[in-house]
């Protein structure tokens, strides 16, 4: 495999990106960051990057997509991309192509994360999980919200993927239940997504000026950051989203067994580290009542590796490609 083009992509709503992963271990290099409104298809894109770096014609493929895998074939969610591994498989003359889940992918690049490559939140510095047996789950808040589970048991690593971050939200305070009131005159479902993710930031802030009696300005979610002031609306939406991405950090623990930890991944927690190691994120995390000593154990820790995704495409293309 050594003189093997194996090309991995990372594809979400706005930017896809292209990468060579390293033949001979989970690795990549020769990264590329493009516009997916400027290129019809994700195969157009791919033979761009090809053609950019000179690559060469593909052995094998993985591409890790923002959007649920059906029958080989991803609608990615927010662009106008449709991939299909058979299209590919055509139009390049192979037959190793394979697609995952964007949260497939990164849950795929915790065993391969290095020291430096998370940092805890909370009591705990795990840095090692055990080599034989584990059971970790991973979200994260970005355009929408993911989320994935991994086990490994020997030599196999087994993702768990779905759309984990359209369950019901539940509140769980007194201002968690005016907020879904508000929310629940301007949606049809209210879904974890519509608070944990960047428009669900936009929507507790919006719910919170109504409830506060105050004018919602149209800020985006750097505005809403830049704009907070202790005591003012826009550190109060912070504070609460921070709590809420722990409560449901915290179901996702209970709902997968992942007793070895859960690891926060997307773009906003990564952004601001430091808001969230003080937030209410951890507390709320451990505030599941009667198993409340359980979740004391498990570790949460931020994912600060810049391309997790790729990386697990690269795991992922090895294994297609042995």
């Amino acid at each position: 495999m050594k003189d093997s083009c194996l090309l991995i992509g990372d594809i979400g709503g706005t930017n896809a990106r292209f990468a060579l992963a390293n033949p001979d271990n989970p690795g990549f290099h020769t990264v590329v960051e493009l516009k997916c409104a400027d290129f019809a298809t994700a195969d157009d894109a791919i033979r761009h990057y090809l053609q950019e770096t000179k690559a060469g014609a593909p052995d094998a493929v993985c591409l890790a997509a923002a959007g649920p895998v059906v029958d080989e074939h991803v609608h990615i969610t927010n662009n106008h991309w449709d991939i299909s591994a058979a299209d590919t498989r055509a139009e390049f003359g192979i037959e190793a192509v394979r697609l995952i889940n964007d949260f497939a992918a990164i849950a795929y690049s915790i065993p391969f994360l290095a020291e430096d490559d998370s940092v805890s939140i909370g009591p705990h510095d795990q840095r090692r999980l055990p080599l034989e047996r584990f059971d970790v789950a991973i979200l994260g808040p970005g355009t929408g919200l993911g989320v994935a589970g991994l086990c490994r048991r020997g030599d196999t690593l087994v993702p768990i993927t779905g759309e984990g971050g359209h369950v019901g939200f539940a509140p769980e305070t007194a201002l968690q239940v005016e907020i879904l009131e508000v929310l629940r005159g301007k949606f049809e479902r209210v879904s974890a997504e519509r608070l944990v993710a960047g428009s669900g930031l936009v929507n507790i802030y919006g719910a919170l000026a109504t409830i506060r009696g105050e004018p919602a300005k149209k800020l985006s979610p750097a505005e809403i950051f830049a704009a907070r002031k202790r005591g003012n609306v826009a550190s109060e939406a912070v504070d609460v989203f921070f709590e809420l991405l722990g409560q449901v950090a915290g179901d996702l623990a209970l709902t997968l067994g992942a007793e070895d930890g859960v690891y926060i991944a997307g773009g906003i927690a990564k952004r601001y580290p430091e808001i969230l190691k003080v937030s209410r994120f951890r507390s709320a995390f451990e505030s599941k009542g009667r198993h409340r000593a359980i979740m004391e154990r498990i570790p949460t820790r931020l994912i600060t590796h810049d391309q997790p995704g790729l990386l697990g495409a690269a795991y992922s293309v090895l294994e297609l490609a042995s």
